[in-house]
This record gives C-alpha cells, sequence and structure tokens, in this order.
C-alpha cells in the first residue's frame, strides 16, 4: 500500500467512526445484507443486459516530477508503476445468473430475518436519547 492510498483512503476510515453505537450497531449487523443487495443488483443488471462485467487491474508507467524542487533547474523525472482496475464485457450463461440470482435472495431473506432481531437488539442495547429542550 502506497502512502497516497494510505492518505487517500483515510477520510473513509474516519466518516465509518462516526455515528451513534446503535448506529454503529445496526450498520455492524446489516452489512451482509447490503452486500448482498448489491450482488442481486448486479445479477439483476447482468441478466437485463444479457453480460456482465469483469474487472482487470492493469499495470503502466508514468513519468512524476521527484527529488528536490530547485529554482531555476528543471524538475527531476521518474518513472513509476501505477495500477488501475479496467471493466470489459463477458458473456453469461443465464440459466445460471437465474439460479446465482434466486440463490442470492434466498440467503438474503435468511440474513434479513436474522438482520431484524439484530436491529432490535441493538436498539434496546443502545437506546437513543433526545436532548432536552
Amino acid at each position: 500500500m502506497t502512502i497516497r492510498s494510505v492518505f487517500a483512503t483515510l477520510p473513509f476510515a474516519v466518516l465509518a467512526a462516526c455515528g451513534t453505537p446503535q448506529e454503529n450497531c445496526i450498520r455492524n449487523s446489516t452489512r451482509e445484507v447490503r452486500t448482498l443487495d448489491r450482488l442481486i443488483a448486479e445479477s439483476d443488471a447482468s441478466l437485463a443486459r444479457g453480460y456482465s462485467f469483469e474487472e482487470t487491474r492493469i499495470f503502466r508507467h508514468e513519468w512524476v516530477r521527484c527529488g528536490p524542487r530547485q529554482l531555476g533547474v528543471a524538475p527531476e523525472m521518474c518513472l513509476e508503476t501505477v495500477e488501475d482496475t479496467v471493466s470489459r464485457p463477458v458473456a453469461i450463461d443465464p440459466a445460471i445468473e437465474t439460479r446465482k440470482l434466486e440463490n442470492l435472495q434466498a440467503k438474503r431473506a435468511i440474513l434479513l430475518k436474522k438482520a431484524k432481531t439484530d436491529i432490535a437488539a441493538c436498539r434496546a442495547t443502545y437506546p437513543e436519547t433526545t436532548p432536552a429542550p
């Protein structure tokens, strides 16, 4: 992990720590359901399109300024390897994709029942208090 990527993810780490204890508890309890929702939406879209997308990592070289800056002196340039992610269309088998979608929806229904119980437990454990007027 580069320093640049660490600083790029820092705001998200700070935001993840935000929220009340109840909100954090509920967010943790529903994480798997949200993941399944995303996968169901992707599978639905793939069936509607007739194809899916596959992400591939590619590496390229880019000239970047390196070394100290000096007035009146041309900057030193270095080649740095940069990673990009590209999406490319791939064929799907509609029968397999339909079975996958049905399995995801069934798993979501099971996890949703558990999440509802967990949410009730979160609300009981961390009751929200309203400030006095």
